[in-house]
């Protein structure tokens, strides 16, 4: 796996850029390649930068890499694209590309605008690679406290954490233990509608979901909450809706839609705790909408991580720690 996974992040990269990752021992813990023009090459290594030196070797002093050249940056789109940067052009508008396996690329640089929105890019200053990399059964401990009733459904769930704290990988996996069903909690497996606005949970390239995200899942890719919400409803007939960073007010009306309907949600937001999450204006409605059957908080320290589940009124339910 480690070697598979080396070959295909590679193959992203020009030669010049290959010769100095191939030798790296980083494949398992790798989160980021970033290139910056004329600036150091870095990697995330599980939550820690590094710096790549002219001959190969992880440094922590930026002085002491090899320093990012303009061509690089439009060689390695030319590779990654395969030189057909225009098949991207929705994504680009974006700011990323979705790469075979999942991986994205994220652009920054000088955009040329089309109103006020970006139409593609003049020129290219960064490039941030992220690696996608799925945690089957990170969130397997707690299905029993999210699952209630007879017969047995899914609970209206939140999922809260800040950047980097496993949000997007913890609902991942629990669209695929939704969508493959759950024999051991007599849960048969239900009917999911994925609204993947930014692209990152099933990690689709060319239409084709690129991560597991199970049998029974219908996936809107790069497409808005609000309209994914709406098409899933009137054509799909989805069980359960799940999307990651809910937030914004029409959104969270798209989302009274769905319970309206009768289909269970599961939802990311963005937040450090629920103190924090009581003080967002959209949250203040779900409240008033009673709607909210669980919370699933996660943090993370470096390479270690604690996931408390708890009831609708904030009650702990589950609390578990690893790393």
């Amino acid at each position: 796996m480690k070697e598979k996974l080396r070959e295909q992040i590679l193959s992203f990269f020009p030669t010049s850029l290959q010769q100095l990752l191939a030798h790296l021992e980083i494949w398992p813990e790798l989160e980021e390649i970033r290139l910056r023009a004329k600036r150091p090459l870095a990697l995330r290594l599980t939550g820690e930068e590094y710096f790549v030196s002219p001959a190969g070797e992880l440094v922590k002093d930026p002085l002491q890499a090899y320093e990012v050249q303009p061509e690089d940056l439009l060689r390695t789109i030319n590779v990654a694209t395969n030189s057909s940067l225009y098949a991207f052009e929705e994504e680009v508008k974006q700011g990323y590309l979705t790469l075979p396996g999942g991986h994205r690329l994220g652009i920054a640089g000088q955009p040329l605008l089309e109103g006020e929105k970006i139409k593609t890019f003049c020129h290219i200053g960064s490039l941030n690679l992220r690696i996608a990399r799925e945690i089957k059964g990170v969130a397997t401990p707690f299905l029993p406290y999210l699952i209630q009733g007879n017969p047995p459904r899914v609970c209206h769930t939140l999922i809260v954490s800040p950047p980097r704290g496993g949000k997007t990988t913890f609902l991942r996996d629990l669209v695929r233990h939704f969508s493959w069903g759950l024999p051991a909690l007599g849960f048969p497996g239900a009917t999911v509608g994925l609204v993947d606005e930014r692209g990152e949970v099933a990690a689709c390239f060319r239409g084709v979901p690129q991560l597991d995200i199970g049998p029974r899942t219908d996936v809107l890719s790069n497409c808005s909450k609000v309209e994914g919400i709406r098409l899933l409803l009137r054509a799909f007939a989805p069980e359960v809706i799940a999307m990651d960073e809910v937030g914004r007010a029409e959104e969270v009306r798209a989302v009274e839609d769905a319970l309206n309907a009768g289909v269970r949600v599961i939802a990311t937001v963005h937040a450090g705790s629920l103190e924090e999450l009581n003080r967002r204006p959209f949250f203040r409605f779900l409240s008033r909408l009673g709607v909210v059957e669980r919370f699933v908080l996660l943090s993370r320290r470096g390479a270690r991580r604690q996931v408390t589940v708890l009831d609708g009124e904030g009650r702990v339910m589950k609390l578990c720690c690893a790393g």
